[in-house]
């Protein structure tokens, strides 16, 4: 979403997935082990509407004190969070340049941003909107989401060139039609405010063609994470993938924000920040 003045024209316009995750891990680009180098004193982090923690304290606005990343919400315990507890002087200086409703043709501008903003520390997670829109039609390409990835490492080697970036695996969406598609409250939520059609359409049909799509749209996701385990592994020894952790890990609708079934709440965006931190640099 550009704008959370209006839900639901926002919404069409793409909300952020969370998926669930199907247990299919993609190949750690770099192993998390390597080259932590010393804790920053400084990050920010990229994306759209789950690193802005949209839904995850309230009626249809954005959340950054939840975010998984550089939220202080203490419950969500997010990597800022831990790393202050190694490092007292990123206190301070964490930045959230992530915008709701943002795609990948985005986030080399949030780079820019976080450029100026000398960070130490940069966390990536962008896509959801990509593969998450009115249509299959309608999708990121794979090669333009590649494109886009590779701008915005380039515009932070280029400025910030010591500074560690971790790039986080795109969730399942397929696994969230699956745990949703029985779900009153869900269908209710995806139907009205016109939520990922691309995967979330006619989410009770069972007709070849319905789940043919479903699974194109899938891979389209799985197509992406492997762009960006390959674009981390390109960058260098000062990128790491997630592994795949989060496109892996079994969400429940517990999970869930009941606003749209769509957004992680808090305890969502809690299981967010252990698997980006563990499956990164792991200070």
């Amino acid at each position: 979403m550009r704008s959370v003045s209006n839900p639901v024209g926002t919404i069409r316009r793409g909300l952020t997935t969370v998926g669930l995750a199907l247990g299919a891990v993609l190949l750690t680009a770099v192993p998390a082990a390597a080259a932590v180098g010393p804790v920053p004193t400084s990050m920010a982090s990229l994306g759209d509407s789950i690193t802005r923690g949209f839904n995850a304290c309230g009626f249809y606005v954005d959340c950054p004190s939840r975010s998984f990343s550089t939220g202080g919400y203490a419950p969500v315990n997010s990597q800022a969070t831990r790393i202050i507890a190694k490092n007292s002087a990123l206190a301070g200086h964490v930045f959230n340049d992530a915008k709701s409703g943002a795609v990948a043709a985005d986030t080399p501008g949030q780079a820019a941003t976080a450029v100026s903003q000398h960070v130490q520390y940069v966390t990536i997670l962008i896509g959801g909107n990509d593969a998450c829109t009115s249509s299959e039609a309608t999708m990121t390409s794979v090669a333009a989401f590649r494109d886009s990835i590779d701008r915005t490492l380039a515009t932070l080697k280029a400025g910030v060139p010591t500074a560690r970036v971790e790039l986080i695996s795109i969730p399942d969406v397929k696994r969230l039609w699956a745990a949703g598609k029985g779900n009153l409250g869900a269908l209710s939520a995806w139907g009205l405010f016109g939520i990922c059609q691309s995967m979330l359409a006619n989410p009770t049909s069972t007709a070849p063609a319905d789940e043919a799509r479903r699974n194109r749209v899938r891979q389209r996701v799985v197509d992406y994470n492997g762009q960006l385990a390959q674009a981390c592994a390109a960058y260098g020894a000062n990128c790491a993938y997630d592994g795949g952790a989060v496109f892996g890990y079994p969400f429940t609708l517990a999970q869930i924000s009941v606003w749209d079934y769509f957004h992680p709440n808090t305890t969502g965006q809690q299981v967010l920040a252990e698997l980006s931190y563990v499956n990164g640099f792991n200070w």
